[in-house]
């Protein structure tokens, strides 16, 4: 087991913990929680013997084999598949072993050796390795062709899963998981769920997704206050511990009542215009235990609320018969039909690539439809959040700076006020943001997004990086906004908890999803077993509008090999768009890399402090303009490969 006696560490000469004693037993499932900066990821580099302790013990057996996902990938020439199967060290050994001792086959001894090894290859399944590797990279959203592809291709999310992989792949007995949802979508957080539950080693997890950690832990430890508290069960559980001793603190006691009745009225008026759709009917049961949830939140650094919409327009936003893609190729979605009114609340479900993030550019006027129209209300505002705001913020400059910038006419005290409700208080209102951590960018573009008083919100994946204080936060300040909304997310308590609605995007179109998450992750299983057989796309998706469209034929393959031609044409089509895919390939390679010196120059203090502010204009506007040089080529590389998929069998 992992024991703690009296354990203190602390990183940059802060301490972070102090007298921690406790005992992680194997097989343990363990959340490991408490807010930014607490000390989490320090407690796993000292599991990892990368920190040393201030004072106290922290012992784990000898002879455990350790797993943890790299921070880092180097742009490295080996197939993807290849570096996933590195990370089970015996197998490799073994394959080293076997070369070189086959190498002197006529030696007795060579043969004996050669003997032991595959009888050991055998023990640990190595023959079916190629197998689990690959299983491994189609629940984290690779396909076949990506498998014979070289590391250095990947943008650097798809390269956190290929760690990722690679670390499952390592037969483990202590399993070391830092924020490992924070690249994936949906499909792959319950495909990696599901994984981990059945996972025999000691886990230890730090998650900031309340569902992810319910599903899988079964004891949570606490970081509060330089202090390492262990709780039995999962999150859920641990929050209600919380409350509990929060609510022996008279002063808390009573806001805690406050908001329980703020909330209790909230869920009444909901309750009372919903209707018995089983969308709705989750959000109540999930609104109803909101209140364990707040009052376990009460001493949260976090509070703000958006501010009351200036007008309305009914409807917001009109999509109109629209087509929408990138330049000459083929349309990411068609026939696009509907409208978002005052009161839409709505979520986006789909699969990596499915053309979410696009529906959400063309919400937001980013780009403008192929064919059909998109008319705005004549009282739309937008507040439109997505991870490229981060990239517009000014690093040399703090968050009062862009408060002051944004609101001129505004008293300086009331935008410190303001901003103290996001946590940036005192010395970090007046920091420059480049030296923030993620969570902090993402909460400072949000307070400068909210600020505005949108009455309509496009919020594409707001959660990223963001702990779970800040994201109960904004969740109560989603639920009581006036504003219309359409959100894409992996949070699936953010989706219960704000949405009335689910919307599939999927197969080019977008359609309401007649089931709640639940029947969206079974519909996920069905479709992976589907592939999984071979046997093509499985039955269509639960959707509210299917009664009224035709049908279409399952099968249309026989039609397209009836031309004699086809092949032939789709292989002429076929290699202009693999030749532009690898020249793009090859661009994103070389911007990303020049981006991350980039930004390793632009977290130098020392480049704040002095006098060459004509250096750091120019490394900003080229940080900028590599950020838009990057979106655009991604998204043209997303439709070229959309596109190629969309071929039919024949033309391959």
């Amino acid at each position: 087991m992992i024991l703690l006696r009296n354990l203190g560490f602390s990183r940059n000469g802060e301490a972070l913990v102090e007298g921690a004693s406790l005992q992680i037993h194997p097989g343990w499932k363990v959340g490991l929680t408490g807010a930014n900066g607490c000390g989490k990821s320090s407690f796993l580099g000292l599991l990892r013997g990368e920190l040393h302790a201030d004072r106290g013990d922290l012992e784990r057996p000898a002879g455990w084999v350790m797993a943890h996902v790299a921070q880092d990938t180097p742009a490295l020439p080996d197939a993807a598949l290849d570096f996933v199967l590195d990370g089970d060290l015996e197998l490799r050994q073994i394959e080293r072993d076997l070369l070189a001792a086959e190498a002197h086959h006529d030696d007795d001894h060579a043969g004996e050796q050669i003997g032991l090894l595959h009888s050991r290859l055998s023990e640990i399944d190595g023959y079916a390795a190629p197998a689990r590797a690959a299983a491994l990279m189609h629940g984290l959203g690779f396909s076949d062709a990506d498998f014979t592809r070289p590391v250095a291709e990947f943008s650097g999310g798809w390269r956190v899963r290929l760690n990722l992989a690679r670390a499952l792949m390592c037969r483990s007995d202590l399993l070391l998981l830092d924020e490992p949802t924070n690249h994936l979508d949906l499909d792959a957080i319950l495909w990696l769920e599901t994984w981990l539950k059945s996972y025999p080693g000691t886990l230890i997890l730090i998650s900031h997704d309340r569902d992810f950690l319910d599903a899988i832990t079964s004891h949570i430890v606490h970081i509060e206050n330089r202090r390492m508290q262990m709780f039995t069960g999962n999150y859920s559980a641990c929050e209600r511990a919380r409350a509990e001793r929060l609510a022996n603190d008279l002063a808390l006691a009573a806001k805690q009542r406050r908001e329980a009745a703020h909330l209790q009225s909230y869920i009444d008026r909901f309750r009372a215009k919903a209707s018995k759709a089983r969308q709705a009917q989750s959000r109540i049961k999930m609104l109803e235990k909101m209140g364990d949830i707040v009052a376990a939140h009460i001493d949260t650094p976090f509070s703000f609320s958006f501010p009351e919409p200036a007008a309305f327009s009914d409807p917001l936003l009109v999509i109109d018969r629209v087509k929408v893609g990138y330049g000459a190729t083929a349309p990411i979605l068609d026939k696009l039909n509907f409208s978002l009114r005052p009161d839409s609340r709505i979520g986006l479900l789909g699969r990596n690539g499915a053309g979410k993030s696009t529906l959400m550019k063309l919400l937001a006027g980013r780009i403008q439809p192929l064919s059909g129209t998109r008319e705005e209300g004549r009282n739309l505002k937008l507040g439109y959040f997505a991870q490229h705001q981060l990239e517009q913020l000014r690093p040399a400059e703090s968050p009062l700076w862009h408060m002051v910038h944004q609101e001129p006419r505004t008293r300086e005290q009331d935008l410190r006020n303001y901003l103290g409700g996001f946590d940036f208080r005192g010395d970090m209102a007046e920091a420059p943001c480049g030296r923030f951590s993620g969570g902090e960018k993402t909460r400072l573009a949000l307070a400068l997004m909210i600020r505005t008083a949108p009455n309509l919100l496009l919020l594409d994946e707001p959660t990223n990086h963001l702990d779970l204080e800040m994201r109960e936060a904004l969740t109560i300040a989603l639920q009581e906004t006036e504003a219309g909304m359409v959100l894409v997310s992996h949070d699936r308590h953010l989706l219960r908890a704000t949405c009335d609605e689910l919307w599939l995007v999927a197969d080019g179109q977008v359609r309401p999803f007649d089931g709640d998450l639940d029947d969206y992750a079974e519909w996920l299983a069905q479709e992976r077993a589907a592939e999984k057989s071979g046997k093509g796309k499985p039955a269509a998706a639960p959707v509210a509008s299917r009664k009224a469209e035709p049908e279409k034929s399952e099968n249309p393959a026989p039609a397209r090999s009836a031309c004699p031609d086809a092949r032939s044409a789709g292989g002429q089509r076929r290699q202009p768009l693999l030749k532009e895919l690898a020249a793009l390939e090859q661009q994103l390679a070389g911007w990303q890399g020049e981006r991350s010196l980039l930004e390793g120059r632009l977290a130098d203090p020392a480049l704040y402090s002095g006098a060459d502010s004509a250096l750091l204009q120019t490394l900003t506007q080229r940080q900028a303009a590599l950020a838009t040089q990057i979106s655009r080529a991604e998204e043209r590389w997303l439709a070229l490969q959309e596109q190629l998929d969309a071929l039919p069998e024949a033309q391959l």
